[in-house]
C-alpha cells in the first residue's frame, strides 16, 4: 500500500533557500509557469516529466508536500529537453487536486519547478522504454538523487489577470548515504544478473540485516526472519539503541534470531512485490535465487525451512503471504499484516471481476464515487476518482511511481508500447476485462482454491494474518474473503489465523510489541524444529 510519508525527513541537512518577495507578475492571456534547467546543473538533454508545485505554506519545499492528499502540481512529458530550452505549464496541462491552472484562486503561493529525469531501458522482451532509473533511494522522484528543482520561490499568482512565472531548476538533489554499518546493522547491494538482463542496464538488489546479541563472538547459526516492506535504509523493525525493542534484544531473556530487510526498487516502484511480472521483471527468481542466498551466504543462517519466517506490512503483508504461498517448501511460517488486496474480487472495495468501472459504482439512475481511503469513524478521505487522477499526474505510462501503477505494471500484461497495459483507464475508469484475466493468476486466494490438494498439506500451520476491520483502505474486506474460503477447506481442513483489530486502521499488527511478536515466532519454530535439532539460539 502507500508508503509512508517521508518528506519531513528528506534532505534535513539543506537549507532552505532565501525566498523572492512577492513582485508583479509578466503579463500573458493566461495562466502559465516557464520552466527551465540549467547547464550548471545537467549539460545534457532530459527525456524525463517536469513539474510545478504550488504551496500556500514554506514549512517543507512545495516538491515534498506532493501527494495523493497534498498540493497542487501540475506536470507534462518532455522528450530530449536541452539545457535552458523552456518548457510551458500552462492551462492545458492536468493537474491535481486542481485540474486546471486557471482555478487556483487568486492569493500569494510559494511555487517550485522540478525535473525528473527518465533513463532509457532496452529491455529483453525488445521494447525500448523510458524510466526513472531508481538511484537508491525507492523511486521517489522528489528526492531522487540527479534529479533537478528550482528553489521556492513566493509569487503573486490571479488566473483573471493572467501571468508567466519563469522557474529555472538549477540545483541538482545529491546521491544518497547510506548509513555506515555498527555491531547491530549492517547493509549491503549487489547487481542482480538475472534484472540487468531483463531491463538492459544495471539493476541491484541489496538488505539491511539486524544481528542479535553476541553475533561477532559466538559461532553458531540463527533462525532468519525476512522483514518485507517498502525500499528503506531504516533498521529492521525499528530497532534503535535506547528504544524499546532495543532493550529486549539486547536482553538475557530474548531468543537469538537475524532480521533482514529485503530492497528491491525497480523503474516502476520501490518494491517488486517478489513475484515474476512481465512489466517489472523475474523478481521472484532474483529474490529466491540471488538474493537469499547471498544473505544466507553473508551470515551464519541455519537456512532450513523450518528456521526461515516471514513477515511485513501492506505491501510486505502481501509479499509475505505470496512468498508463503508460492514457495512453501522454502518457508516455515508467516505473519502477514494487512495485506494489500488478497482477491481482487475486493481491490479495495472495486471488484474486478464484477464491476465495469473502478471509479464510480452505478446504481441504476445514480452514480457514485468509490471510497479508496477512509477514516476509523467511516469519513471518506479519498476517492478512487482522486486517486487515479494523481497518478496520472504524477505520471503517464504507469510511471508515477505510485500504488495503482505498480499493481497493474506488477500483475498485468505488456501494451502495445511496451508500457503497462493497465487494469482501467485512469480517467474514464473503465475496467479492461482482458487486463483482469490475466490478473487471475496472481490473485492469491484463486491460487490457494485451485491448488488447495497439493499446497494445503505443505500451508497448514504457517498461515497468520492480522488486520484492522476499518483498514484504511478497507484491505480487511478481502481478508475477510480468504478467511470465509479457508473454513470451507478440507484434505486438510486449515482454517489459518486470523485475527481483526476492532476500529483499527492502515497498518494494524496485533497487540503487543515488536519484542512480543519475536518471541512468538521463537515459540513457534522451537515447537516445529525437526526431531533432534539442538536450538542454542534459544538457550541464553
Amino acid at each position: 500500500m502507500s508508503r509512508k510519508s517521508i518528506w519531513a525527513v528528506a534532505f534535513l541537512g539543506v537549507a532552505f533557500a532565501s525566498l523572492v518577495a512577492d513582485a508583479p507578475p509578466l503579463q500573458a492571456q493566461g495562466p502559465r509557469f516557464q520552466i527551465t534547467f540549467a547547464r550548471s546543473a545537467r549539460a545534457e538533454p532530459v527525456t524525463g516529466r517536469v513539474f510545478v508545485v504550488i504551496s500556500r505554506t514554506a514549512e517543507t519545499e512545495p516538491r515534498l508536500q506532493v501527494r495523493n492528499t497534498g498540493v497542487p502540481f501540475f506536470g507534462r512529458d518532455v522528450e530530449n529537453l536541452g539545457p535552458e530550452e523552456p518548457v510551458l505549464i500552462d492551462a492545458s496541462v492536468l493537474g491535481y487536486p486542481v485540474a486546471d491552472l486557471r482555478e487556483v484562486p487568486a492569493g500569494s503561493y510559494f511555487v517550485q519547478a522540478f525535473v525528473n529525469v527518465y533513463s532509457e531501458f532496452k529491455r529483453a522482451d525488445g521494447h525500448v522504454l523510458w524510466m526513472h532509473d531508481d538511484q537508491w533511494e525507492g523511486q521517489n522522484w522528489r528526492i531522487s538523487p540527479g534529479n533537478l528543482y528550482s528553489l521556492p520561490q513566493k509569487v503573486w499568482l490571479d488566473a483573471s489577470q493572467g501571468y508567466t512565472i519563469e522557474l529555472n531548476a538549477d540545483q541538482v538533489i545529491p546521491p544518497v548515504v547510506v548509513p555506515p554499518d555498527d555491531e547491530w546493522v549492517q547493509r549491503f547491494r549487489f547487481q542482480s544478473p538475472t534484472l540487468s538482463r531483463f531491463w538492459g542496464r544495471p539493476v541491484y538488489l541489496g538488505a539491511t540485516v539486524l544481528l542479535p546479541r553476541d553475533y561477532a563472538t559466538s559461532t553458531m547459526s540463527y533462525p532468519v526472519l525476512y522483514n518485507q516492506g517498502h525500499f528503506s535504509l531504516r533498521n529492521p523493525l525499528g530497532f534503535e539503541p535506547g528504544n524499546a525493542l532495543y532493550g529486549e534484544w539486547v536482553g538475557d531473556d530474548f531468543p537469538r534470531v537475524i532480521v533482514v530487510t529485503f530492497q528491491h526498487p525497480n523503474p516502476y516502484y520501490d518494491d517488486s512485490y517478489a513475484v515474476n511480472s512481465v512489466n517489472v521483471g523475474p523478481y521472484g527468481d532474483a529474490i529466491m535465487e540471488e538474493l537469499i542466498p547471498e544473505v544466507e551466504r553473508r551470515y551464519r543462517i541455519i537456512g532450513q525451512p523450518w528456521a526461515r519466517l516471514l513477515d511485513g506490512g501492506s505491501t510486505g503483508g502481501w509479499e509475505a503471504l505470496a512468498l508463503q504461498i508460492l514457495h512453501p517448501d522454502s518457508f516455515g511460517g508467516t505473519w502477514s499484516y494487512c495485506p494489500d488486496p488478497v482477491t481482487f474480487s475486493e481491490y479495495e472495495q472495486i471488484n474486478l471481476y464484477e464491476d465495469e468501472n473502478a471509479l464510480y459504482k452505478q446504481y441504476e439512475w445514480r452514480r457514485e464515487p468509490i471510497p479508496q481511503q477512509r477514516e476509523t469513524d467511516g469519513k471518506i478521505r479519498l476517492t478512487w476518482q482522486q486517486r487515479a487522477w494523481y497518478e496520472r499526474v504524477a505520471g503517464t505510462h504507469g510511471r508515477s511511481g505510485e500504488q495503482n501503477d505498480i499493481w497493474s505494471a506488477v500483475f498485468g500484461p505488456v501494451g502495445e508500447d511496451g508500457y503497462v497495459r493497465p487494469v482501467f483507464d485512469n480517467l474514464t475508469g473503465v475496467i479492461d476485462k482482458d487486463v483482469v484475466e490475466y490478473w487471475k493468476r496472481y490473485d492469491l486466494l484463486f491460487h490457494l482454491r485451485d491448488n488447495w490438494s497439493t499446497l494445503g498439506p505443505k500451508l497448514e500451520g504457517k498461515l497468520h494474518v492480522y488486520t484492522g476491520d476499518m483498514d484504511t483502505y478497507a484491505l480487511n474486506n478481502a481478508v475477510v474473503l480468504l478467511e470465509r474460503w479457508m473454513k470451507t477447506t478440507t484434505d486438510p481442513h486449515y482454517e489459518g489465523h486470523f485475527l481483526y483489530g476492532d476500529r483499527k486502521p492502515h497498518c494494524w499488527r496485533g497487540e503487543g510489541t515488536y519484542g512480543d511478536r519475536i518471541r512468538e515466532m521463537a515459540g513457534f519454530m522451537l515447537r516445529r524444529r525437526p526431531d533432534g535439532v539442538t536450538t542454542p539460539w534459544w538457550q541464553y
